[in-house]
């Protein structure tokens, strides 16, 4: 993308063409998200299918438009299956998106990431900080699936360094957000405190990275996603400015999710 092209601009042609053509987005997910995140594409203009069985993944991929894989309730059978549907996607060259949920917290999740990237071509790799340094070596401290470190614009080297390292584009989220292909990358500050109060929405804004790469140009896959993360962060400030309670947040958020978005999104983004 040129890089003069303002992401506000290319975010809502992005989010246009979600709707417009409405990627079928492959999840092999966990059970506790498996709801929340179908409502979220839905919203989004997206079209979701969990499916994790390995007799069928493969057959899957075929016709979905991207791919995520998400170890937030990993176990073994499902792994193999995250490996099976990664392989045939990269097969079709269709975009992946690996949420490393609890990466570190346990060794069998950290080595089932480190196994899934060795194994597969994966497009974008997306989690909090603690997950993202748990896959990169660092000494990080995860409780659960809790980010226990917030991102530091002094770490932006790093993650620029390990976006080299893996091939991938990495997307680091919280507070701050940092997007990243090794070369080209993305701040992005929008969103609201209340969104770290309901469960899954990490694992949605995964799912929408995704539908956003499914519609995007291969070589631009580190401003979708930027253009993702800013998309559903703006949404989470609107829902906030109708509600301030979770469980009616929540629904603010998904509402937020469809509405009518204009031609431009005001997105607080900048590249460096």
């Amino acid at each position: 993308m040129d890089m003069d092209l303002s992401l506000n601009h290319y975010a809502a042609d992005l989010l246009s063409r979600v709707r417009d053509r409405s990627p079928l987005v492959h999840n092999i997910t966990n059970y506790v998200v498996m709801n929340s995140s179908a409502n979220i594409l839905l919203a989004a203009g997206a079209s979701p299918v969990m499916a994790h069985s390995r007799a069928e993944v493969a057959d899957m991929v075929a016709i979905a438009q991207s791919l995520v894989l998400n170890i937030g309730t990993l176990d073994r059978a499902w792994l193999e299956a995250m490996l099976i549907a990664g392989k045939a996607a990269g097969e079709r060259n269709i975009p992946v998106v690996l949420d490393p949920v609890g990466a570190g917290a346990t060794p069998f999740r950290t080595d089932s990431v480190r196994r899934i990237l060795e194994s597969c071509r994966i497009s974008v790799l997306r989690g909090n900080p603690s997950e993202i340094f748990s896959v990169a070596g660092a000494a990080a401290s995860t409780r659960g699936v809790d980010s226990s470190m917030a991102f530091d614009e002094a770490n932006i080297g790093a993650v620029e360094a390990l976006s080299r390292d893996l091939g991938c584009v990495v997307a680091v989220s919280g507070e701050t957000d940092c997007i990243t292909d090794g070369t080209n990358t993305w701040l992005v500050r929008n969103g609201h405190p209340l969104m770290t109060r309901i469960t899954g929405m990490g694992c949605g804004l995964s799912a929408v990275s995704a539908a956003f790469c499914a519609v995007a140009e291969e070589n631009n896959l580190a401003a979708a996603v930027a253009s993702a993360f800013g998309f559903y962060g703006l949404c989470g400030e609107k829902a906030a400015s109708v509600s301030l309670s979770p469980g009616t947040f929540e629904s603010a958020f998904i509402d937020q999710l469809a509405a009518e978005m204009g031609d431009v999104l005001n997105l607080l983004t900048y590249s460096l």
